[in-house]
């Protein structure tokens, strides 16, 4: 018997199984094979041993083969339940992760959708729809809420002198100081630009919206350090009070936007409230801006010229290119109502371009019909000036037109000049190296230093008309005037005297020693036509 049931059960090759399983299954078929006891007594006939031994032995192999084969079915059947637990565990993991991924996905998409890329802060969108909320919750009662709309003065200059990427980290550090000098329950967002919006529901009466103006106004112009560069930067604030300015969203920025641009107008750096004068002159001063945008590209502006005369012998020494803006409905518009905004909205620097070109071509066809060559005075604005595209605009216009430099002079304002010091003197020298001649423009009217004055590469100082006007009757303004000749003869320079009217101002200039005049006296700006034939006369 020991042949049929050994000591130990014999190891069969598998996957691991759970301990104990073997010693069960052994303990199953001995009991199953006891079962199949001889039916014999205890000394069977070696016939009846031999043929019991034999069916019983093929039993037991059959009962094993069966064994063996429902251990092989319960194990295929667990592990196809573990592959199945296995791909559900995969399926709901790959599943949640989705779900998950989609909430975040759509999390930040909404943020990004209601928030300005650069600042974080709401954009105008997300200000807008709050605002749209305050003013439906304040219902027919109209409680008080205040809008302040805030504009940095001159930002655009930093643009131009330092880089857009200087630009926006002024930008974001500008909105994290007006992002905390804000109070609980209030908004900022940022409009687009360097423009930003407050929304205001409990400080509503005019000494609390002082008091918040007076704080967003300290945190802004704080100075502020960018790398090596230092900024001091400034804000214009318009206010405007719900119902009194406006009832809708609409009404209300725009009675805020018009108060911020009269606190520009009224020289910057402070806040104003709305008040209803306020949305005509806002109204003209959008329907002009927005025609100045079109106004290069229709072929609206015009160049008009003004003689710079020889005080010794009368005759034409330079011409002076004005720009002028014909409009098709309003007429000529002057200078003086235009220039401020394209100077404000960055438009300076396109026309600035045009008005160089044009003159370098005027003159290069007035040479083509054999009319001897006239030198061109042509303004340069401060933000023309520190534009960093300057000085490659300058070199490829006198390339493609083909004039001599020497027939371009730029009048730069003495303020413009002294705003950047050792940049300034860099820029005047590249300048300078391709033959064009400088001068200072309005000399008198800002701070000159004289360390400066002395290192700047220019030709000319041109008097502003202020000290011109009353010569005739102000001994100040006739000892001005003889200082600044006999400074600029120590320096070795020319000097043109503006605004000149009466025979009697031209002849003290002729006897305190000014080389140049420039006024009504002589002629008032002319268009190209009227330019020719006052170079046709200058020639016989």
């Amino acid at each position: 018997m020991n042949v049929l049931f050994p000591a130990a059960p014999l190891p069969l090759v598998s996957d691991p199984e759970p301990m104990g399983f073997w010693d069960d299954l052994f303990n199953a078929v001995k009991f199953r094979l006891r079962q199949l006891a001889p039916p014999f007594g205890p000394s069977p006939s070696p016939a009846e041993a031999m043929v019991w031994s034999r069916s019983s032995f093929l039993e037991c192999v059959d009962a094993l083969d069966r064994l063996q084969a429902a251990v092989a079915d319960e194990r295929h059947r667990r592990r196809a339940l573990e592959q199945d637990v296995c791909s559900a565990q995969d399926a709901l993991a790959e599943a949640l992760h989705e779900l998950v991924g989609t909430r975040a996905g759509e999390q930040r998409a909404r943020h990004l959708a209601l928030h300005d890329s650069l600042t974080a802060l709401p954009n105008r969108e997300h200000f807008r729809t709050r605002l749209e909320h305050a003013l439906s919750e304040a219902g027919p009662k109209a409680k008080s809420l205040a809008v302040l709309y805030l504009d940095l003065d001159d930002f655009k200059r930093v643009n131009d002198e330092h880089g857009h990427e200087v630009g926006d980290e002024l930008l974001r550090i500008v909105a994290s100081r007006l992002a905390r000098a804000v109070r609980k329950g209030d908004m900022v967002g940022r409009l687009g630009g360097d423009e930003f919006a407050f929304l205001l529901s409990t400080a509503t009466t005019r000494q609390q919206l002082h008091h918040v103006a007076i704080k967003l106004s300290d945190a802004v112009t704080a100075p502020l350090q960018i790398g090596e560069l230092s900024f001091t930067i400034r804000p214009s604030i318009g206010i405007a009070r719900s119902p009194f300015d406006g009832r809708s969203t609409t009404v209300l920025l725009r009675s805020a936007d018009a108060a911020m641009y009269h606190a520009k107008a009224a020289g910057r750096n402070n806040y104003q409230y709305f008040n209803e004068e306020m949305n005509m002159a806002a109204a003209m001063h959008f329907e002009m801006e927005s025609a100045l945008r079109s106004a290069l590209q229709l072929g609206q502006f015009e160049l008009h010229y003004q003689p710079i005369m020889d005080i010794a012998t009368r005759r034409l020494a330079t011409l002076e290119v004005l720009l002028r803006w014909r409009r098709p409905a309003g007429g000529l518009v002057m200078p003086d109502q235009f220039i401020p905004l394209i100077e404000d909205n960055g438009l300076i620097v396109p026309i600035g371009e045009w008005v160089l070109r044009r003159a370098c071509e005027q003159s290069m066809e007035w040479q083509r019909q054999g009319i001897a060559p006239v030198p061109m005075a042509i303004n340069l604005s401060a933000r023309q000036f520190m534009h960093r595209g300057l000085v490659d605009s300058i070199r490829r216009t006198l390339e493609e037109t083909g004039i001599d430099p020497s027939l371009i002079e730029f009048e730069i304002t003495e303020t413009a000049l002294m705003q950047h010091g050792e940049q300034t003197l860099e820029i005047l020298g590249q300048i300078n190296a391709m033959g064009i001649r400088l001068s200072i423009d309005d000399f008198g009217t800002g701070y000159s230093s004289l360390a400066y004055l002395k290192r700047f590469p220019v030709r000319k100082i041109k008097i502003d008309r202020a000290f011109i006007k009353d010569l005739e009757e102000s001994a100040e303004d006739r000892a001005i005037v003889a200082a600044i000749v006999a400074l600029s003869d120590s320096l070795q320079l020319s000097v043109v005297a503006e605004g000149v009217e009466t025979e009697g101002q031209f002849q003290l200039l002729r006897e305190q020693g000014c080389t140049y005049a420039q006024g009504y006296l002589f002629s008032k700006p002319v268009l190209g036509v009227r330019a020719q034939l006052m170079m046709d006369k200058a020639a016989a």
